[in-house]
């Protein structure tokens, strides 16, 4: 089976690009089982979607990377031409390495960040119930799993991590002089508007509003902070009471738009607002950054300062690709063994044609009523003359340029002890 894979990250692609190729949760599996059945080629498929990333695992019987970029363009409307300037194309050892560094966190904006790791799992999880995970792939996520375990266990590229959510709340600081005097709306309930609302619960804001479309699951996160709930369709006529809107949702359109961040400037008389975007596709119309008094950030935007941290786990990174390194070796080993199940199969398969025949020539003697001894003396006999007649075969048949290659084949395999 080869292994190979095709994906467009915050380095290759910009963010309005990423987000067309932004595959929604609820059509992810519609995704995976089109893809595989389209192409005959591709015996199984995972994607993973994240607002950093989209990446597209397969395997099959051989490496079909154009078919692939051709699905992807279709899904994103995109020509093939353009979509192939920003994505990065893996196979064999190479893909096995990616997927082994993005499961350890060393291909994360945030560099060492362990988020990804549980998308990459969600991802995983998904393919399997959706029937689109086989043996190959199987095995190249667990071991990655297993890798990204110990890259965190025996190296600290974790130590100063700067979040989305800590880069967050520093931008915030330098609009805002006291975080304590603001009101900040966060818009969704899921795992990384969870960090945000830690995050800047921290600073003792004035206020906290959650907005999100299941209310149960934003009562949940408010109970936790002391926080009110708001409902998303009342979004337009409060937003021009909060300073602070962090938004983060699944959302395949924008839930803010421009009209709406307008006439909340008007009824703020101008004071200003900071708005951060985190997701992909966006919540945030991004018209609304050319307003004057409105500080929009995307997750692109933020980089910078999460860059500022890096140096620090440089060091780490070396260690880390040591390991990674390690598990690649291991995976392809692995791989390049499965090469041999065939031959193995038809092995046991003529074997047990010989035993079947033996057992069945042996049970005719006994019915007949031949000697115990004599049958399993005939039975072995039978075993040991099938088992050695090939060797022999071409031992007898060799020609002379092959010949000590042929008697060096039947040591190894008959006489090593």
């Amino acid at each position: 089976m080869a292994v190979w894979t095709l994906g467009l990250n915050h380095r290759t692609a910009p963010i309005d690009l990423r987000e067309r190729f932004a595959f929604a949760s609820e059509k992810l599996a519609q995704s995976l089982q089109g893809l595989q059945q389209k192409f005959a080629t591709h015996k199984e498929v995972t994607i993973l979607s994240t607002c950093n990333r989209t990446e597209i695992y397969c395997a099959g019987d051989e490496t079909h990377l154009p078919q692939t970029l051709a699905w992807l363009a279709e899904t994103g409307q995109t020509q093939v031409d353009v979509l192939a300037s920003h994505t990065y194309r893996l196979e064999g050892d190479a893909s096995a390495r990616h997927a082994f560094r993005v499961a350890s966190g060393l291909d994360s904006m945030v560099l060492g960040e362990s988020q990804i790791l549980g998308q990459l799992k969600d991802a995983v999880k998904l393919a399997t119930d959706t029937g689109t995970l086989g043996t190959t792939l199987n095995q190249l996520f667990q071991r990655s799993f297993a890798v990204a375990k110990e890259v965190r266990t025996m190296t600290e590229i974790g130590a100063h991590s700067i979040s989305m959510a800590a880069a967050s709340v520093r931008l915030a600081t330098g609009i805002f002089e006291n975080i304590k005097d603001t009101r900040i709306l966060f818009v969704g309930a899921g795992e990384m508007i969870e960090l945000c609302v830690a995050h800047f619960a921290a600073k003792s804001p004035r206020s906290i509003t959650i907005a999100n479309r299941s209310p149960q699951r934003a009562e949940a996160l408010a109970s936790l902070h002391g926080a009110s709930c708001i409902a998303l369709a009342d979004l337009p006529k409060k937003l021009h009471e909060f300073d602070i809107v962090i938004s983060c949702t699944a959302s395949t359109l924008p839930l803010i738009g421009l009209g709406a961040v307008q006439s909340a400037l008007r009824a703020r008389k101008n004071r200003p607002m900071f708005m951060v975007d985190l997701a992909v596709p966006r919540d945030i119309e991004p018209e609304v950054k050319k307003l004057n008094d409105v500080y929009l950030y995307t997750v692109d935007d933020l980089n910078d300062i999460i860059q500022s941290g890096q140096a620090h786990r440089q060091a780490a990174v070396t260690d880390a690709e040591v390991i990674i390194d390690q598990g690649v070796h291991k995976f392809m080993s692995w791989l390049e063994h499965r090469r041999h199940v065939p031959l193995i199969l038809e092995l046991n398969v003529q074997a047990d044609a010989w035993r079947q025949a033996e057992l069945h020539k042996a049970r005719k003697l006994i019915e007949k009523g031949d000697d115990l001894d004599a049958v399993l003396e005939s039975l072995s006999m039978g075993l040991m003359k099938k088992m050695l007649n090939g060797p022999l075969r071409e031992l007898h048949h060799a020609e002379d340029a092959h010949l000590e290659t042929t008697r060096d084949a039947i040591r190894h395999m008959f006489l090593k002890a």
